[in-house]
């Protein structure tokens, strides 16, 4: 084999775009990654104006996020330089985050410049999830400290007023005082309780991951009395999982009361939730590599949830809705994180989104 050929077999095997320009800035060549990424062919760019092609993908022309001038000065001070997190439109509508980098090149008495454009929006989301995962965790650490703090003295306070209204006899309307004391050191307890979490360790065994999800569906069909529309598209090819079915069955069914209650919240006309299962190939969850993974898609089309909320709705905090305790996302959190999970979050169309990522290709130990 050729070394022309091997070069040309590397190049059009790169997942990274490269685009070689003549001193015009005019596109001499375009690699097959160049091809797939802007749904075009080298015999329709070659030729053109990398300005003039570029410009077809930019977000927003009129206040365009590529440096066109960079690439301008690049050639005429012969300087690399870098652009980071540069925003595209695809021509199929889809918005992708992009790295460019251009390098100048000498060839005999030629001057060229190499155009190097990288995806990096996955990059970007590992490392938000990572730091999301980091995050959630020092608060659940901080939670439990918190609530071992609280819960050291409830017993006490507790005993405490129990003697006190032993003392007082039959001073009925003291007694009242002390009968509040017990109540609220009880409620504080429980709260405390559920702060902590489950004590038991998980219990893996093989499951059909849709009789879980079928199983919830029901309990949520009960709770609601058939007022919402529930759909569901199941992928019959899903093996069975290794999971802890309690844990499971809770983290599905807070998410899907959040749902509930965010479409009852917002009267939401025709309310309806969809519940979609499928396999996902080639995830990166928690910086490792699965291959398969078994992939639930909870859908509501209620209101959807605020930027800033995105952010933080997997985290403890208490809750401002009547009964609640603004836990329960936080729980089903921390139910995926013992099966090695993820989950995501995100709002389109106009409809609220939660995606539940569990691997596949392997058995959990507690």
């Amino acid at each position: 084999m050729k070394m022309e050929e091997i070069k040309n077999i590397v190049l059009d095997n790169l997942n990274v775009s490269v685009i070689l320009l003549d001193e015009k800035l005019k596109i001499l060549y375009a690699n097959s990654a160049t091809e797939s990424l802007f749904d075009t062919s080298s015999f329709r760019v070659v030729g053109k104006s990398i300005l003039n092609f570029l410009k077809e993908y930019d977000e927003d022309p009129q206040s365009s996020q590529i440096d066109f001038s960079a690439i301008d000065k690049a050639m005429n001070d012969y300087r690399p330089f870098t652009q980071r997190e540069v925003c595209l439109q695809l021509p199929d509508k889809a918005n992708i985050t992009v790295d460019f980098t251009v390098s100048p090149i000498i060839h005999g008495s030629k001057k060229m410049l190499l155009l190097e454009i990288q995806q990096v929006e996955r990059l970007i989301q590992l490392n938000k999830e990572q730091g999301f995962l980091d995050t959630h965790k020092s608060a659940r650490n901080l939670i439990r400290d918190l609530a071992h703090e609280i819960k050291n003295p409830l017993g006490g306070i507790k005993g405490a007023a129990q003697l006190l209204s032993d003392d007082l006899g039959n001073r009925q309307e003291l007694r009242e005082f002390t009968n509040i004391i017990s109540k609220e050191t009880d409620r504080l307890s429980k709260l405390v309780d559920q702060m902590l979490g489950s004590n038991t360790l998980p219990k893996f065994t093989l499951l059909n991951i849709h009789e879980v999800i079928e199983h919830v569906v029901s309990l949520i069909e009960k709770e609601t009395m058939g007022s919402i529309n529930i759909n569901k598209v199941y992928d019959p090819s899903i093996p069975e999982i290794s999971g802890d079915r309690g844990k499971l069955t809770q983290a599905f069914l807070n998410i899907m009361l959040n749902s509930v209650q965010a479409l009852s919240d917002y009267k939401t006309a025709n309310p309806m939730i969809e519940v979609t299962t499928s396999i996902e190939r080639n995830q990166i969850i928690r910086g490792i590599h699965h291959r398969m993974n078994c992939c639930i898609q909870i859908v509501d089309n209620g209101p959807g949830v605020s930027e800033e909320m995105l952010d933080c709705m997997f985290f403890p905090s208490i809750s401002g809705k009547v009964g609640g305790t603004g836990l329960g996302l936080s729980i089903s959190q921390s139910a995926i994180d013992v099966h090695h999970g993820l989950i995501k979050c995100e709002n389109k169309s106009g409809k609220t989104f939660f995606y539940i990522y569990l691997p596949l290709e392997k058995k959990y130990e507690a």
